[in-house]
Order: structure tokens, then C-alpha cells, then sequence
């Protein structure tokens, strides 16, 4: 017998936590069949027997409301689970039981995770939980802290013993008489109809219609069950006319009424209320004054982190990928009698150009899903979007919108998806709309890269300002569209449970850092790799006779270069009206990567402005290549980047405090190295002529420069997140989208270039 454990719980009970505890490294993550809610399960190993553990969305209910309610109710309904573990925060048990009471009702076999035991024993609470298991008929009740692996063993006992032998007599709430009798009169009749009874079961089913669940009602009325309804409507107005309430608080009230006795046997209080670290670091953080800065300090932070503490890495993975990765791939390509022919061309200047111009990144990207991956682990996410609750009521929204907007940090498909736990449709569209806004990490590179061409060590600024300017043309926009698209709507009520702070678990961080990562990689690997095989051969390809021959022919006159010239034109006055820089943005089109890997290709790739693959192969021997030299000269070269990076970590404190007007703390310099003079890539170095060529002049070139990242910002998201968006709210509002975004970039990017020369030059 196949044994499958889901896991349960509400939002923020550390239930990931107890999945990567009992699955380890033996996990993947897809997406639910016809739905594209992320998936996760697990193998757990307990002795000869391979355990499948899937890990169920959040949830407060099983009342099918939002996507991940209906996964989860399905999930347990239709593929029966062995067992459900319930994941409990054991300081908010009232709440979490409720969950369990609904797990219950649905006679599954349960075993309840007391988890968070110290936050709870810190605030004074005391849970007997023998006497918990007892109150509810013999339910395994395991007391333990997630992120230090207490109570797992027991946890795993618990697993083997409910699988072979489920509790019998499970306590479960007892409604008043007259809706007793109506929940088993429903349940007779539903008894009746073949598929219903052998899907669902029948007392469950006549619960869930009395409530007004509208998955229930949908289900029932798909399957010609007419009769059942009108019968369901009697018993409502029966139980209404009888008691003067609606048979759905009844029902919710009965539950609780089941809680509550369950708390006074189980639970002891203490008789005084008890302010916790967590309550005092909420007064500053939470602050309606202090708030937004330590929001903004915080923020500030991450990118100090993710800009300047991954610099020595980015360096490292360049010289890396475009001298020895490089050298070694022309040394072997001559050694096989293919140096100097287009295919060295195209492994050099198209595949490594391309694709590693884009890996050079990835230690920017890891580092930024570090620092997200802290502050979600540690419980600031929801703080910050209480913290901009404010602002988002001025568009019509509250602060729960925030959330998909911070996960657009990341990706913006994702963020688009996370709109599914807000409630009103409209709220969704616009938060889906203004999240696209959000700089994603693919976009990320490429702030990185002319912040370091043309601001040098100060490019943390740029990178900075574009996540603000994001987030505020949101907030724009957003009040734009609360006074003309969706003119007279309110904000709905803000609530949302503030879980208590803890240590981020290093190994969970960890995970959602190199999940994150992964997909980033993949992408160079497959998309990435295939669009710079095509520009390649785009750029190899003569536009017209006379302009030379394949592989032989000047950049700007390829088919490639002719298209992008074409295009150019129409961002002159944005300061960047070159072929090169317009041919980067149509790659970015299909994935915000593709921009980077595309310019890596336009500038490093021609004859003018870079060693072509030809002379590579004509001064490079196969013979004088020394690869275990490469590799051991690397591997010193990794492990003082590993050091210069935790002096950029110290230096993170110098450079904020230096914001302040006055500031003049001296940076750390632990190793006694000479400044880095900067802007020395070839990269940077043609990027610098080429904007300074396209804007009219050297000083206007930084201005031009934050004009084309303004545009990368607001510009269409990637096919992904299009796609994405024709997905959840439908073709009309994608192209509303496209169109939009299109229109708003190409005029912030003008405004910040023409305005940016009267003010600056």
C-alpha cells in the first residue's frame, strides 16, 4: 500500500519548516494538475518504507473561497490521503483548531503538529497535549519546534501508527438538534445519487451546502442535482425560521463553541498579559511614523547587499566564463580544426557572449533571494505590508495587495499568481497590473551592469532608486486608476495575523534561495541559450548585397542590426536611439535576461569593440593551454572573493551611515588593497561609447543610461508574465497591459532624459 501524508495547516505555522524537516533534499516542486499553484512534496524514508509527503497551500479553511482552499479541500477529498498532518501554531491555538475541526468533519485520519511550542511557553501559554489528543477522541498530538527539528522522531511514530491503526472514536462538533437532523436528513438523500456518495462524504457534503459553500453548490448543481438544492433551501429556511440565524453561523458557531471547550480543558493562560520581544520590536518597526524609513533602510540594505556584497563573485564568474571558460573553448575548437570558422564564431561570440554574459549574474540573484529569503523567514514580510497599508488605500487597495508586489522582487509570474488570496476580483486585477511594476530579479543584471559602467562604486544608488521609482509608479498609476477605471471603489478591511518573529532557519533560506536561483539558471539554459544562437545568426546574416558575406559583415548591417535600426529612431529622444541599444530591448521582449546576454553579444561581440573569435584562434595553441593550472589559479581567485565579500559586508554599515548629510566614516579595507579602478570591462567600456555617441555627448551619457534602465523597468514583463496575466484576468486586460506599459516606459524614459539635460547639463 502506497502511504501518501498531506500537510495542513494556515499561513505562517512554520509548516515548510516541518516538510523540509521530514523530506530533506529528497523533494520537487510542479505545479497541481490544471492549476499553476506551485506543488511541493517529498520522500520521507522510515525504515524500508518510502512515505510520499505532500505539502498543501495554506489555509484558515476548508470553505472553498480561494484557489488554495480548493486545492487543499480537493487534494483530500478526491486523492485521499492516508493521513493529514495539521500543522498548529501553538500560540494562536483557538484559530488554528478551527481547521482541524473542518479536517475532522471530514473524516480523514488527522495527527496535529503542535508547533512553535517556545513562542507559545514565551507569552505564557501552557498546552496539555496529551489532553488535547484525548479531548479530540485519541488524535496524535506532537509538541514541536520546526526549526530546530524537535519533536520529529515523534512525529515520525506518529506517522507509522496512524497509517496502520487510525484513531476510531474522533471527536468532532455536535450541532444543535434541528440542525443535527437536517445535516442527516441532506445526507440520506445525498447518500442516494451514486457519484456524490462515492465522492464525497454525505453529512460533509450537507454541511457544506447548508453553508452557501459555492464549490459545493457548483458540484452539486453540475451534476443534476436540482431536487437536492430546493431541498437544501427548505432546511435553511426551516433553521432560520427556528432559531432566527442562518444556518452558516450556526454551523461556525458551533465549531467554535467545540474550540472553546477544547482551550479551557487544554490550555493555561496567564493571568496577566504578556508583552513579548516580538510585541516591542512591532511598536518601532510597525511605527505610523518610523515605519516607512526602516522600511526604506531595510530595503536599502538588501540592495547594498545584493549590489556590493556580490561584486567580488560577479567578478569572479566574468573572468571566469569570458577568459578561461573562453580560452579554453578556442583552444580545443583549434585543436579539432575549427578555429577561425563560423562555428568558433558562434561558440565565442554567440553561446559563451550570450549565455555566459547572463551566468556572470547569478551571485547578484543569489544574493537577492538571500535577503528575501531573511526577511520572509523571519516574519518582516507581512510587517511590510502593514507598513504600506497607507499608500495602498490610496489606490483602492490594502496593505495584503503589498504582498504579491514584494514577490515580484523575485519574479514577476509568481506575483501575478500570488493575487489569487485576495478575495475581490478587481482587487486582483489591479494588484496583478501595478505588480508588474515591481523590478524583478532578471531586471536586476541589468541595473547592476550600468550602474557599474557609468556610477561605479555608488551604482548601488541606481539600483536602489529603480525598486523605489517602481514601487512609487506603482502607487501613481494605481491612484490613477482608483479615480477613472475603478472610480467609487473601497479599500476592503485589512486584516492579516502578524506571526511572531524568529531566527531564519538557514537551511529553509537556503532552499527558497536556490530554487529561486535555479530557475534563473535554467532559463540561461534553454531560452536564453537558444535566443543567443539566434541573434547570432541574425547578426552573421547581411541585410542586403554588398554589406559582405555570412559571418563577415558589420554588425549594422545584419538583418539583426537593420531591424534594430529601424526601431531606433523612436527612442532618440530618450537618449539611446542606437541600433545596439534598441536590438537588446526586443530580446528583452521574450525574458528581461536576454537583455544583458543580447548586449554581451552586440558590443563584446563585434569586430570594433572586442578580440574576435578569428584572432583568438590565430594566437591561441591548444598545446600552452595548462587546465589544471586555470582551474587551481580559479579556485584561489573564488576563495579571495569569499574574503573581500565579508569585507563588503562589514562596509555595508560605513556606506549607510555615510547617507547622512555629514557622514564621513572610512570603508574597511581589511586585505590593504589599492582602489579598483572602475568600469574596466569591455562591456562597460562600450557601453559608455555608445551612450555617450547616441546621447550627443560624455555628460549626457549617465542620463541616457538611467533612461534606458527606466525603461527596462516599466516596459512589458517577459512572455512568461504576459502570459501569466492572459491566464488570470483574460486577453482584453493582458493587451490593456501591453499597451500601457509600453506607452508609459517610452515617456517616463523621454521625461527622464529631457528633463535629467536641463537640470544636470
Amino acid at each position: 500500500m502506497t502511504v501518501t501524508i498531506a500537510l495542513a495547516g494556515n499561513p505562517n505555522v512554520g509548516k515548510s519548516t516541518i516538510f523540509n524537516a521530514l523530506t530533506g533534499s529528497r523533494q520537487h516542486v510542479g505545479n497541481w494538475p490544471g492549476k499553476t499553484v506551485a506543488k511541493k512534496e517529498g520522500t520521507l524514508t522510515i525504515g524500508e518504507d518510502d512515505i510520499l509527503v505532500v505539502d498543501l497551500p495554506g489555509t484558515y479553511s476548508l470553505t472553498a473561497y480561494s484557489v488554495e482552499e480548493i486545492i487543499t479541500r480537493d487534494f483530500i477529498i478526491n486523492d485521499r490521503p492516508t493521513a493529514v498532518i495539521t500543522v498548529v501554531d501553538a500560540s494562536n491555538l483557538e484559530r488554528n483548531l478551527y481547521l482541524v475541526a473542518q479536517l475532522i468533519e471530514l473524516e480523514v485520519p488527522v495527527i496535529i503538529v503542535l508547533n512553535m511550542t517556545d513562542i507559545a511557553e514565551s507569552r505564557g501559554l501552557f498546552i496539555d497535549a496529551d489532553k488535547l489528543s484525548a479531548e479530540l477522541g485519541g488524535i496524535p498530538v506532537i509538541e514541536a519546534v520546526g526549526n530546530r527539528n524537535l519533536g520529529l522522531e515523534q512525529l515520525k511514530e506518529a506517522i507509522i501508527q496512524v497509517s496502520k491503526n487510525p484513531p476510531a472514536a474522533v471527536k468532532r462538533p455536535r450541532y444543535d438538534d434541528l440542525l443535527q437532523i437536517e445535516i442527516e436528513d441532506l445526507g440520506r438523500e445525498i447518500a442516494g445519487h451514486p457519484y456524490l456518495a462515492a465522492t464525497y462524504y454525505p453529512n460533509w457534503l450537507a454541511t457544506k451546502l447548508l453553508e452557501e459553500d459555492p464549490a459545493a453548490i457548483e458540484l452539486v448543481s453540475a451534476n443534476g442535482s436540482k431536487g437536492l438544492m430546493a431541498n437544501v433551501c427548505a432546511a435553511q429556511e426551516r433553521i432560520a425560521q427556528a432559531t432566527g440565524e442562518d444556518a452558516e453561523i450556526l454551523i461556525a458557531d458551533r465549531r467554535y463553541e467545540f474550540i472553546g471547550d477544547i482551550i479551557d480543558a487544554v490550555q493555561e493562560r496567564p493571568s496577566h498579559s504578556v508583552v513579548t520581544l516580538s510585541d516591542r520590536i512591532d511598536d518601532v518597526v510597525t511605527h505610523r511614523f518610523l515605519g516607512l524609513p526602516i522600511f526604506l533602510l531595510i530595503m536599502w540594505t538588501v540592495f547594498q547587499f545584493t549590489a556590493n556584497v556580490s561584486a567580488p563573485y560577479l567578478d569572479w564568474v566574468g573572468g571566469f566564463v569570458n577568459e578561461t571558460v573562453s580560452g579554453w573553448a578556442v583552444a580545443l575548437l583549434t585543436a579539432v580544426g575549427l578555429g577561425g570558422t563560423w562555428v568558433s564564431a558562434l561558440v565565442t561570440d554567440g553561446i559563451i557572449a550570450g549565455v555566459g554574459g547572463v551566468l556572470v549574474f547569478v551571485p547578484v540573484l543569489l544574493f537577492l533571494y538571500m535577503a528575501l529569503g531573511l526577511l520572509e523567514d523571519s516574519g518582516y514580510m507581512t510587517r511590510a505590508a502593514f507598513v504600506m497599508d497607507r499608500f495602498m488605500r490610496l489606490m483602492g487597495l490594502h496593505g495584503k495587495s503589498f504582498l504579491p508586489m514584494i514577490v515580484g522582487f523575485g519574479c514577476t509570474v509568481p506575483a501575478i499568481y500570488a493575487t489569487r488570496s485576495l478575495e475581490n476580483e478587481k482587487d486582483r486585477k489591479l494588484t496583478g497590473f501595478l505588480a508588474t511594476f515591481m523590478s524583478c530579479g532578471a531586471r536586476l543584471p541589468v541595473y547592476i551592469l550600468f550602474g557599474a559602467a557609468f556610477f561605479g562604486a555608488s551604482s548601488v544608488n541606481l539600483v536602489f532608486a529603480m525598486y523605489l521609482l517602481g514601487i512609487g509608479i506603482a502607487l501613481a498609476v494605481g491612484f490613477a486608476f482608483k479615480h477613472t477605471v475603478y472610480k467609487g471603489k473601497q479599500p476592503a478591511p485589512f486584516v492579516m495575523e502578524m506571526p511572531s518573529y524568529r531566527i531564519p532557519h538557514p537551511l529553509d533560506v537556503w532552499r527558497q534561495t536556490w530554487e529561486r536561483t535555479k530557475g534563473f539558471i535554467r532559463n540561461a539554459g534553454t531560452i536564453i541559450l537558444a535566443v543567443s544562437v539566434i541573434f547570432w545568426f541574425l547578426m552573421a546574416i547581411p541585410a542586403h548585397a554588398g554589406a559582405g558575406s555570412f559571418n563577415d559583415v558589420d554588425p549594422a548591417d545584419s538583418i539583426f542590426g537593420t531591424v534594430s535600426g529601424a526601431v531606433a529612431p523612436v527612442f532618440s529622444p530618450a537618449g539611446f536611439g542606437s541600433w545596439q541599444a534598441s536590438g537588446s530591448l526586443l530580446g528583452g521582449f521574450l525574458a528581461k535576461e536576454i537583455i544583458v546576454s543580447s548586449m554581451n553579444q552586440i558590443y563584446v561581440g563585434s569586430d570594433q569593440l572586442a578580440v574576435t573569435s578569428d584572432q583568438l584562434a590565430v594566437t591561441s595553441d591548444p598545446s600552452t593551454v595548462d587546465f589544471a593550472g586555470d582551474m587551481k589559479d580559479a579556485l584561489v581567485s573564488f576563495g579571495q572573493a569569499g574574503l573581500l565579500t565579508l569585507q563588503e559586508m562589514a562596509n555595508i554599515l560605513p556606506r549607510t551611515l555615510n547617507l547622512v548629510p555629514g557622514g564621513q566614516l572610512a570603508e574597511f579595507n581589511f586585505f590593504g588593497q589599492e582602489e579598483v579602478v572602475e568600469d574596466t570591462s569591455s562591456l562597460q567600456s562600450a557601453l559608455v561609447a555608445s551612450f555617450s555617441q547616441s546621447a550627443g555627448s560624455p555628460a549626457a551619457a549617465p542620463i541616457a543610461a538611467v533612461a534606458f534602465t527606466v525603461f527596462v523597468l516599466l516596459y512589458v514583463p517577459c512572455m512568461s508574465a504576459v502570459s501569466a496575466m492572459r491566464q488570470e484576468f483574460g486577453s482584453r486586460w493582458m493587451f490593456a497591459q501591453i499597451g500601457f506599459t509600453l506607452f508609459l516606459a517610452w515617456f517616463t524614459a523621454v521625461l527622464v532624459f529631457q528633463i535629467g539635460k536641463l537640470i544636470f547639463l
